[in-house]
């Protein structure tokens, strides 16, 4: 049997590593890796190895593998001296740092399920060369830059790389990071797990306390990724698979479940809309109840996937009307990449700091940008999702795969916070559905339910385009509706790459990006 390369990434530069290393004969793992790297340095307001992965490793004939790469609340967090300060948890600075960042961590776990040949040095000296070189400003970091200035500005080493003169990037500047470069080139020679377990651990813990945060040297020491099993749903169209807790994925399949029980009832796009829409409002609903750290769960979130549940979601959907809402939603940032290499193998990653540049927090002997993945937690002590020692925090965070009927199987997904499970179901539904190419699926017009990159609105949002032609109609049916430009960034960067029986591969990435595609050689086995 042979097997086509590919790869897609939200960064033209990632995407190309990537694919550098499926063309070497790497695996799907190691081009992962290598990209995550690339796109750390590339994409500092998306994601960063200060920040948490997510992996489904997908192997032909074999149920896929999840791997957990994320971090824990401090083992020394003080939720009560966070009560005392105010009701909301801090949204900058070493005190707003509070969770372990778990991505390098899934790297090595990753390396070590579906490695290959390849070297630490084949596949990180890219990320070293980018970060000492420095990086081209793309609009989509001069949009961070400006719209963070006033959460981070006054950070004097965040200043320092991410803003000039005290303003923010312009188009074409160039950001350098020399400490990240060197940080990149300590893991090459003395492994990943030196992240956690060696002297660049001792960096990290010992700038993280100058800069206030309660994460220490013990906190970094017993971080482990984890290999779980993911979650899972049968429709119509095949075996769907996601991330389970502490992520979202949950609400990602029960939206796809809900609308395929719906989907004979879309006839026009509008009512394609219209359900879709229903169905995220009764899977957040799930969500918000329910999902929280692995170890705190009330039931498993597998038991949400019946088709008992599944159809009392569906019996709350109204063909004509829309649901009241706003819903309480979260923002994001994320950095979805997905991959196929010449083993048939398939990776769905999914990269994140949360919001924008995350903490604000930039280690100056590392160079790591960290997290404010601790937004998550409440302070409400009763609430699911309240803040406590060695807790892990909710993730919008989830890759996708499906298993199609048809022998196809696909690996997709976006980042953009609440907009994920939704830009994963449009993508879905249009190309299995519909009928449409991948690449129509992905950059046609799409929208949004909720808030998303730190929006506070709650409305239905949609790209021009479908404002025009359907904003009356779903006005009638209820909906709150407002019109964003065509192909923003709001509405996530997506990507899906498709093998066939055949072991053809297509790909596509979204317009709304910086990313491209690759398409590599076929390989037989």
């Amino acid at each position: 049997m042979s097997f086509q390369t590919a790869f897609t990434a939200p960064h033209s530069e990632a995407a190309k590593v990537g694919q550098s290393i499926l063309d070497a004969g790497g695996t799907a793992s190691e081009a992962m890796v290598a990209a995550a790297a690339m796109v750390a340095v590339q994409y500092p307001h998306m994601n960063s190895i200060g920040g948490d992965g997510f992996w489904l490793i997908c192997k032909k004939g074999e149920t896929p593998v999840a791997i957990d790469a994320c971090g824990a609340a401090s083992l020394s967090v003080n939720p009560d001296a966070y009560r005392g300060q105010g009701k909301q948890l801090p949204e900058s600075g070493g005190a707003s740092a509070i969770t372990m960042a778990g991505t390098v961590s899934g790297w090595d776990k990753a390396l070590q399920l579906n490695g290959g040949d390849c070297s630490l040095q084949q596949l990180l000296l890219p990320a070293v060369d980018a970060a000492k070189n420095g990086i081209r400003v793309t609009q989509s970091l001069v949009n961070a830059s400006e719209k963070t200035l006033q959460r981070l500005g006054r950070d004097e080493e965040f200043a320092k790389l991410y803003l000039k003169k005290g303003q923010p990037l312009s188009v074409g500047d160039t950001v350098k990071n020399p400490a990240l470069a060197s940080t990149f080139t300590a893991l090459i020679e003395h492994g990943l797990d030196d992240f956690y377990r060696g002297e660049t651990a001792n960096r990290i813990a010992s700038d993280l306390k100058k800069a206030g945060s309660p994460i220490s040297i013990e906190d970094l020491n017993q971080h482990q990724a984890k290999v779980l099993p993911p979650l899972n749903v049968n429709i119509s169209k095949g075996k769907l698979f996601n991330f389970g807790a502490p992520t979202q994925g949950v609400a990602s399949l029960l939206i796809l479940a809900i609308y395929d029980k719906l989907a004979s009832q879309a006839q026009q796009e509008i009512h394609h809309i219209h359900l879709l829409v229903e169905a995220t409002k009764q899977a957040f609903i799930i969500r918000d109840r329910v999902v929280t750290d692995e170890s705190y769960l009330e039931q498993p979130l597998q038991s949400l996937l019946t088709d008992e549940v599944i159809q009392q979601c569906v019996s709350g959907i109204s063909a004509t009307q829309a649901q009241p809402w706003p819903h309480v939603a979260k923002p994001g940032d994320t950095i979805w990449m997905g991959a196929t290499d010449q083993y048939g193998t398939m990776v769905s990653f999914i990269q994140s700091i949360y919001w924008e540049f995350g903490s604000g927090v930039v280690l100056p002997e590392t160079g790591v940008l960290w997290n404010i993945r601790s937004q998550s937690f409440s302070l409400d002590p009763s609430h699911h999702n309240a803040l406590q020692p060695g807790k892990k925090p909710f993730h919008t965070l989830n890759p996708a795969y499906v298993e199609l009927i048809d022998g196809r199987r696909m690996v997709y997904g976006t980042m953009g916070g609440e907009g994920q499970p939704q830009t994963q179901a449009c993508l879905f539904s249009r190309y299995l559905y519909q009928g449409k190419t991948l690449s129509q699926s992905i950059t046609e017009p799409r929208w949004l339910l909720g808030r998303t990159w730190g929006d506070s609105t709650n409305n239905l949002r949609l790209e021009q385009t479908l404002y025009q032609q359907y904003s009356a109609d779903l006005t009638l049916m209820g909906h709150d509706v407002t019109a964003v430009t065509d192909h923003n960034e709001l509405m996530g960067h997506a990507g899906a790459v498709v093998l066939n029986p055949q072991g053809e591969a297509s790909a596509t990435s979204d317009p709304r990006s910086d990313g491209t595609y690759f398409l590599g050689e076929t390989h037989d086995q």
